[in-house]
């Protein structure tokens, strides 16, 4: 019997404490995160006009393609998975 009443006034006591404890949480107050200005964007850099001076991926379309018909194109290597 005095087990079955001090467990009640454990569990009585957690009781109170669990419905006490949000009280002494502190406020919080919503509120909205500001977004900076233009903070999605990349950063626009120089472009080079010597097309030597280019590095990959930022070449200029005119780099790519060249207008002279007796140059010779060459093939890249392809290489696979496969064996």
């Amino acid at each position: 019997m005095l087990k079955s009443l001090s467990a009640l006034a454990i569990f009585g006591f957690l009781g109170a404490v669990v419905i006490a404890l949000p009280g002494f949480a502190p406020q919080v107050e919503a509120s909205e995160t500001v977004a900076l200005a233009k903070g999605d964007r990349l950063a626009i850099g120089r472009i080079e006009r010597d097309c030597s001076k280019q590095v990959w991926p930022n070449f200029q379309a005119s780099c790519l393609r060249n207008s002279d018909p007796s140059t010779v194109v060459r093939e890249a290597r392809l290489v696979t998975a496969r064996r």
